[in-house]
C-alpha cells in the first residue's frame, strides 16, 4: 500500500476537512522537538506520514484506529507536540498522525466535586484559566503549560513543577476514555479510589500512544491560594548539600510545591545575577495560610540543620521573579528553533532520571565524570551540569542539562553529541539502581534500554502490547525496541 492509498481509505472515513496532506505540515509531523536542530536545517532523514487528521469525536477516533489496525497501517497520536523523546517521531512510510486538535471540549467543571473533564486536545493553560476564576487549580504546571495537551500530557506520564506538592499527572487522573486499535472504547469511572482489582488507569497512563488514543480525561482540583505564595533561595557549597537539605524536609512530612538544587553550570544559565559561582538550593511553599507557615518553619529548620553546606541566603524576590518567566510559550519554541540555526548550537538538552536519596549525589558525580573524560567531543559542551526538581519522601530525580557548539553535519547531530551523553547518563543510573526516565518517557530513543530499565517486569509490559496491539499499529517504535526503526537512532 501506497501514501495515495492510505489517504484514500482516510477518506472514507473523514471529510476533507479534516485530512490533511500539506507538504510543510507533513514534514512538521516527521519528527518532535527532539531533532529541533536537524528540522530546523531541513535534513530530516525520517520518513513524512501520509497525512495528518483531525477526529472530532471518539466514534471518529475508533473508526480511524479500526481502519488502521485492519490494514497495517502505523498510528502516532499528537495533542500538543511538546514531546521531546522521539515518541513523535515516524518511523514507517505508511503513517497516519491523528491529533487531537478538534477534541477540544471542556466538558464540566465540577466545584463542588473537585474535579474537571476535558478532551484530550484541550490545553493545560486553558483549564487552569477557567478554574482559576472559580479559585482552584489543576496544580499541574509544566513549562510546557500553555501549549500543552490533556492527551498527550496523560499519555507521556508528565510532572509539573509542583509535583512536591500536588504529584504527578498519574496521581491527578480521577478517570478516562481511550480507544484500542481494534476500535474498543474504554471508559474508567470517575472514583476517589476503588480496590476492584489493578489499577487499569495504568494501562493508558504513560501509554506514550503505544497502546491506545486517549480521548478524554478527568483531572482532580485543588483549592487555589497565591497570595500566600512563600519563597526561599540559598548559595549551596554544592550538590550533594542541596540535596541533604531537600531530603530532610520530604522525610519530615512537608511538601512544598517547588524544591530544587542547582548546580553550578546549571545555576548560571538561570541565575546568573546571583548565583556567585554556586549551586543554588530553592522552594516554594504553597497552600492555606497556615500549611505556608508549617511549610516554611520546616524549610528553615532543614537549613538550620544543614547550615555547613549553606554559604548565604538569596533576596526572595530573585526567587519570585525566576518562576514568574519559567514557562515557555509556542514563540518560545520556535525562536528556539531559530536561535539553532542562527547559532549552530543546542542549548537545553536534557536526560531526567530518578533514584534514592543516597544514590542521587553518587550518580551526578559519576556521570559529570564520565562524560567530561569519555566523551568524544567534550570540547564542544558549553554547559554541563543538572538540577534535582522532583522529590518524594524516599527519593528524588536528577534533570541532567548539557549544552554545546554543533561542529558536524545537521543531521549528525544527535548520533555525534546527545546520543553519547546520553548513553552514558542511561548507563550510570542503571547500574546503581536507578530510573533511566523519570518523566519524559522512553519514547523512541531510550527503547534500546526498556528491558534493562523494567528487568524481569519487562514480561508484564510486553504482554500488554501483545494483548492490546497484536499487529504493532501503535506508534512504531515508541517504548518498545523494533530493530527495524533502529538506524533512524544511529
Amino acid at each position: 500500500m501506497d501514501k495515495n492509498a492510505v489517504i484514500e481509505l482516510v477518506a472514507q472515513v473523514l471529510p476533507a476537512s479534516q485530512i490533511n496532506t500539506a507538504a510543510d505540515d507533513l514534514y512538521d509531523a516527521s519528527a518532535d522537538r527532539y531533532k529541533k536542530y536537524a528540522k530546523a536545517r531541513k535534513v530530516l532523514d525520517v520518513p513524512t506520514p501520509a497525512a495528518i487528521v483531525y477526529p472530532r469525536t471518539t466514534t471518529e477516533v475508533a473508526q480511524i484506529l479500526t481502519m488502521c489496525n485492519e490494514h497495517g497501517i502505523n498510528v502516532i497520536p499528537r495533542a500538543g507536540k511538546t514531546a521531546t523523546e522521539g515518541g513523535l517521531e515516524n518511523w514507517k512510510e505508511n503513517t497516519l498522525v491523528v491529533d487531537a486538535r478538534d477534541l477540544d471540549r471542556i466538558l464540566e467543571i465540577d466545584e463542588y466535586n473537585m474535579q474537571a473533564t476535558v478532551e484530550a486536545g484541550v490545553t493545560l493553560q486553558r483549564l487552569e484559566d477557567e478554574v482559576n476564576k472559580l479559585g482552584l487549580t489543576t496544580g499541574h504546571s509544566p513549562q510546557s503549560k500553555p501549549v500543552a495537551k490533556y492527551g498527550g500530557l496523560v499519555a507521556t506520564r508528565s510532572i509539573g513543577q509542583f509535583s512536591t506538592l500536588y504529584g504527578g499527572i498519574e496521581d491527578m487522573v480521577v478517570g478516562l476514555e481511550c480507544v484500542f486499535p481494534d476500535g474498543h472504547v474504554s471508559r474508567i469511572k470517575n472514583v476517589p479510589r476503588r480496590a476492584g482489582g489493578p489499577d487499569i488507569r495504568h494501562i493508558a497512563i504513560g501509554n506514550e500512544g503505544a497502546l491506545c488514543y486517549i480521548t478524554e480525561v478527568t483531572v482532580k482540583l485543588f483549592r487555589h491560594f497565591p497570595e500566600n505564595n512563600a519563597f526561599f533561595g540559598y548559595l549551596v557549597a554544592d550538590v550533594a548539600s542541596g540535596i541533604k537539605v531537600l531530603r530532610e524536609v520530604m522525610a519530615n512530612g512537608y511538601r512544598p510545591s517547588v524544591a530544587r538544587v542547582y548546580s553550578e553550570e546549571d545555576a548560571r544559565q538561570h541565575f546568573e545575577h546571583f548565583y556567585k559561582g554556586h549551586c543554588v538550593l530553592l522552594f516554594m511553599a504553597e497552600g492555606t495560610k497556615g500549611i505556608v507557615q508549617a511549610t516554611s518553619a520546616g524549610i528553615e529548620e532543614a537549613v538550620e540543620k544543614f547550615s555547613d553546606g549553606i554559604l548565604e541566603p538569596v533576596d526572595p524576590r530573585h526567587i519570585a521573579s525566576w518562576f514568574e518567566h519559567l514557562n515557555w510559550s509556542q514563540q518560545d519554541i520556535d525562536d528556539e528553533f531559530q536561535e539553532m540555526v542562527d547559532g549552530d548550537s543546542h542549548s537545553g538538552f536534557t536526560t531526567e532520571v530518578s533514584a534514592d536519596w543516597a544514590t542521587i549525589p553518587v550518580l551526578y558525580d559519576r556521570v559529570i565524570e564520565r562524560v567530561r573524560s569519555e566523551f568524544p567531543r567534550a570540547h564542544d559542551l558549553t554547559m554541563l551540569g543538572g538540577h534535582s526538581s522532583h522529590s518524594y519522601v524516599n527519593g528524588t530525580n536528577m534533570y541532567f542539562v548539557y549544552n554545546y557548539a554543533i561542529n558536524c553535519a545537521p543531521e549528525d547531530e544527535m548520533r555525534v553529541y546527545h546520543h553519547p551523553i546520553q548513553r552514558i547518563i542511561v548507563e550510570e543510573t542503571l547500574k546503581l539502581g536507578g530510573s533511566m526516565c523519570h518523566h519524559h518517557g522512553i519514547g523512541k530513543f531510550r527503547n534500546e534500554w526498556t528491558k534493562d530499565e523494567h528487568g524481569s517486569a519487562y514480561y508484564m509490559l510486553d504482554k500488554l502490547k501483545q494483548a492490546f496491539d497484536p499487529r504493532g499499529v501503535m506508534n512504531f517504535g515508541t517504548i518498545f525496541y523494533q530493530e527495524e526503526g533502529a538506524r533512524f537512532q544511529r
